[in-house]
């Protein structure tokens, strides 16, 4: 049953389009950040909300944030609640419901955090959590009792407060060489002010890698100035990861600032989040990492929804993510096939199924048209001692291998 806009008389007041707005304006990151959609009478500018809609925005309102930029309000259909753009951004009665297993902090954040900002979960690299601040509150943010709820955070302390013991930690760590500067967003943060968190990086001489997460090339690609990338382009190696989750998200715009950082020398990868309602089948997810290579964004992962308090909605089965992952396998270009994984406390765990299974003649391979084949250990050996039996039935090979490795000159 489709949801209808409340408006007396069927009276349709006027939206405002792209058109309305001057190029000056439209064009300046800072004015979409001071024009940000907060409240129903200025979502009316843009959509016209169904009762469901106004009903979540009243509700929510208090626990959960909300702010969507006057451009990614501009991709929303004003009159579909279903557009997948929509969903993404304005507020659901799904996120005052209880589910079975939601937590704030599934993937363990604060468990792992080891300074106000510094979360060093894995051997070589961690994240820090500059800011709680986002230019839009996606409502299916897996930290959204950071970012999102109003009385949650997962910091220690302020989130102004100085930067020095998080980059004291990683600098005492030499095993860190990868860090990754997540949120919140932040490009939120002034160049200025971003500067200096990455040029405090980039002193540290075992970190190697600096990335940025970042969703402003979808939800407001005119932050990616050329004054950005000059400044970012000092640091490299620089990396960003964004986050677009439906084909409607690749705009011009969003292309124009994509090409930007490319042309910087900061590559840039994809990592998709699998919505139920909103990317939850083969085709859009096709038309999306297609889109993606296009654009020349490498997909990177395709992560399962978690389990988030206020998210759980969006989820999907297993299942599902299994099949849209045989629908991209095969069938567009090998890197263009994003890694499934589940976010876990124990680490991102790989999800896709495989393509072989092991019998006791070999290993059963099948192709993405559901085609097998046998091979034996003498095509592909499966353990150390059959290929050590090959390489007993071919000794010259076995010489050379022995005088590569240093063994032959003793």
């Amino acid at each position: 049953m489709s949801q209808m806009s409340t408006e007396p008389d069927g009276i349709r007041p006027a939206l405002t389009r792209r058109e309305d707005i001057p190029d000056e304006q439209w064009n300046d990151w800072r004015w979409h950040m001071r024009k940000r959609i907060t409240n129903l009478d200025k979502a009316r500018e843009w959509i016209r909300p169904t009762p469901l809609e106004e009903k979540a925005i009243a509700e929510t309102a208090g626990k959960y944030r909300w702010s969507v930029t006057p451009y990614y309000a501009s991709l929303m259909d004003p009159d579909d609640p279903g557009c997948p753009v929509r969903q993404q951004a304005v507020p659901a009665l799904g996120e005052l419901m209880e589910f079975s297993g939601a937590e704030v902090d599934p993937v363990g954040d604060m468990y792992y955090r080891r300074t106000n900002r510094v979360v060093h979960k894995y051997p070589d690299r961690v994240i820090m959590l500059i800011t709680e601040a986002c230019p839009v509150y996606c409502r299916h943010c897996t930290r959204k009792f950071h970012t999102t709820n109003v009385d949650g955070t997962y910091f220690e302390r302020n989130e102004g407060e100085d930067f020095s013991e998080d980059l004291r930690y990683i600098a005492a760590h030499p095993e860190i060489r990868d860090v990754l500067l997540t949120g919140g967003d932040p490009l939120s943060y002034r160049d200025g002010k971003l500067e200096e968190i990455v040029a405090g990086l980039r002193a540290i001489p075992s970190v190697e890698i600096i990335r940025i997460g970042s969703r402003f090339p979808v939800l407001l690609p005119q932050r990616i100035t050329p004054e950005l990338c000059e400044m970012l382009a000092r640091y490299h190696p620089v990396w960003l990861n964004t986050h677009f989750n439906h084909p409607k998200e690749i705009t011009p715009e969003a292309e124009a600032a994509v090409d930007r950082l490319l042309r910087h020398g900061i590559p840039v990868g994809n990592q998709t989040v699998l919505l139920r309602g909103i990317n939850d089948d083969v085709d859009t997810m096709r038309r999306l990492m297609t889109g993606l290579l296009r654009i020349r964004v490498r997909p990177y992962y395709l992560y399962h929804c978690d389990n988030v308090t206020g998210v759980s909605h969006f989820m999907t089965s297993v299942e599902k993510g299994w099949e849209i992952m045989e629908g991209l396998q095969g069938h567009i270009t090998g890197f263009g096939v994003p890694q499934y994984v589940l976010t876990t406390r124990i680490g991102k765990i790989p999800m896709a199924r495989p393509y072989y299974r092991e019998t006791p003649d070999g290993l059963a391979l099948r192709n993405f048209r559901g085609e097998e084949m046998l091979v034996d250990d003498s095509v592909c050996p499966l353990t150390e001692s059959a290929a050590a039996h090959a390489f007993r039935d071919a000794p010259a090979m076995t010489e050379n291998r022995t005088s590569a490795t240093g063994e032959g000159a003793r």
